[in-house]
């Protein structure tokens, strides 16, 4: 059965009302003999079991709390290790290609276009020092 948003705020909304209801209803014979007391300590309703209910209570949110905390750190050294272990791998398939672009350690044959526009560049360069040299003496 599944229930939408209404149905939950209308069973939320009765809930409410009537354990409002009751609570005036269990003080209607004292309200109506007018036996109104000032009196903090005495409590209509005088729970012996509040102070172990609250004992409990604590004692359970401290377990659960500490049990929360262990499960964060161990999902947090996992997951560190999982993110190390994969940065390992991805560097070592990276390596792997680079190495495949070199046959037995040695570079692989640039095209000729490309070294011939690479000399090129070098030979303007030397050109360019020897014209600053020259012009600086």
């Amino acid at each position: 059965m599944i229930l939408n948003l209404n149905s939950i705020l209308l069973i939320l909304f009765f809930s409410s009302l009537f354990s409002i209801i009751f609570m005036i209803w269990k003080k209607w014979p004292i309200l109506k003999h007018e036996q109104i007391s000032n009196d903090n300590e005495k409590a209509f309703f005088e729970l012996s079991y509040l102070k172990e209910v609250k004992h409990i209570t604590i004692e359970g949110a401290k377990k659960h709390g500490y049990s929360l905390l262990v499960i964060a750190v161990r999902f947090y050294i996992q997951s560190t290790n999982f993110l190390r272990e994969k940065y390992k791998e991805i560097k070592t398939k990276i390596t792997e290609k680079i190495n495949k672009r070199h046959i037995n350690g040695e570079k692989k044959e640039i095209s000729k276009f490309l070294k011939i526009i690479g000399d090129y560049k070098n030979k303007i360069r030397e050109i360019k020092h020897k014209i600053k040299r020259e012009e600086n003496l």
